[in-house]
């Protein structure tokens, strides 16, 4: 455990190198909820007429929705970094050194993490500027983000592990794009609980991108939740520990194999 922080930290710090030397990259990511944030928070910001929402305007619903899908769609790829690894035999190269197993899979889960909450701060910014009202203030996005992060962690290890055992671009793709909507559209990112189907409703409640929402929204709002806030980001938690001994166990799996 002692050596085991540190090179978890060293094999962050390598994979922040790769997005540091693209800062591109981080434009690039901000595009899509961009998008969501600004096409959809205009084109439907007469649905919170319809009640239920507890903001005033739409954006303020949206910031949260927004900022949970962008955790998730950017950690759904981790697994394809992983691969690359396995590809070019850099991966290979690590077994032959002391470094530690669980270091050499949570690396860019820990790197992801950090870019996730740079980018969900800088979607948190965007709304301001857009109008949008935070009551919850700087703790309420503090939640917010670790929501996110804890999301991510979740589906980054989830792809490590999936890397690991399938080993094929076109399978994390495929997988990758059949899971992103469902989850997304059987959440309340875009609508509020009370006005979706009551088979959505339930079926969202056993929905992890729903859980940061929930979690993330009510921080953030005029009189917060705080058993929603805490069941569900407990429940974030708990999950984000089991995908990354997941993945780490996935890990021992494929050292044995090669």
């Amino acid at each position: 455990m002692s050596t085991a922080i540190p090179q978890t930290w060293y094999m962050t710090q390598r994979q922040l190198m790769v997005f540091l030397r693209q800062p591109a990259y981080l434009l690039i990511t901000l595009i899509q909820p961009v998008v969501w944030l600004f096409l959809f928070g205009n084109l439907f910001k007469k649905v919170v007429e319809l009640g239920g929402f507890g903001t005033t305007t739409y954006l303020d619903y949206l910031i949260p929705g927004v900022v949970v899908m962008s955790a998730l769609s950017s950690n759904m790829w981790a697994g394809m970094a992983t691969l690359d690894e396995i590809q070019r035999g850099t991966l290979n190269r690590f077994l032959t050194t002391p470094v530690s197993r669980g270091a050499l899979m949570n690396g860019n889960v820990v790197s992801n993490g950090l870019v996730t909450a740079l980018q969900s701060v800088v979607i948190v910014l965007l709304g301001l500027l857009g109008g949008a009202e935070l009551p919850g203030g700087a703790g309420g996005v503090l939640i917010l983000v670790v929501a996110a992060v804890l999301l991510g962690t979740v589906f980054g290890a989830l792809s490590n592990a999936l890397g690991m055992l399938v080993r094929e671009r076109e399978s994390i793709i495929g997988i990758n794009t059949f899971l992103l909507l469902p989850l997304t559209f059987l959440s309340s990112a875009f609508m509020a609980p009370s006005q979706m189907p009551s088979w959505m409703r339930h079926m969202a409640d056993f929905n992890p991108l729903n859980w940061a929402m929930v979690a993330g929204r009510s921080a953030m709002s005029d009189h917060p939740d705080w058993s929603d806030v805490l069941t569900r980001g407990g429940a974030l938690l708990v999950l984000a520990v089991a995908a990354v001994w997941l993945s780490t166990r996935t890990f021992r799996s494929y050292q044995r194999s090669v």
